[in-house]
């Protein structure tokens, strides 16, 4: 089953002006993204280019509720406070070939 988290910074500014904390924990989050991908979990993540709003969203495969919130709130930049985080069961319906594989 496919899964969407959303992330939004706890303060706005910081994707442009982030303490070293927050800039730590961001890190954190990528290597962490790096590993759902090794894992074989993730399916896609990113975010918006916006300076003002931004958001990103995090596409990965669990096989519960309870299992998919463990992941996402295994995120350090969530555990840690840096990201507010609601979670959404997702299922891709179109995706380019490199995707769906």
């Amino acid at each position: 089953m496919q899964w969407l988290y959303r992330i939004v910074p706890s303060r706005p500014e910081m994707p442009g002006a982030p303490t070293r904390e927050e800039a730590a924990l961001a890190s954190e989050h990528f290597d962490y993204l790096l590993e759902l991908k090794e894992r074989g979990a993730l399916v896609l993540a990113g975010r918006t280019q916006e300076d003002v709003g931004t958001f990103g969203i995090v596409i990965f495969e669990a096989p519960d509720r309870a299992s998919a919130r463990a992941i996402a709130e295994a995120d350090p930049a969530v555990a840690g406070g840096v990201f507010t985080m609601t979670l959404h069961p997702y299922a891709v319906a179109v995706a380019r070939d490199e995707l769906g594989d």
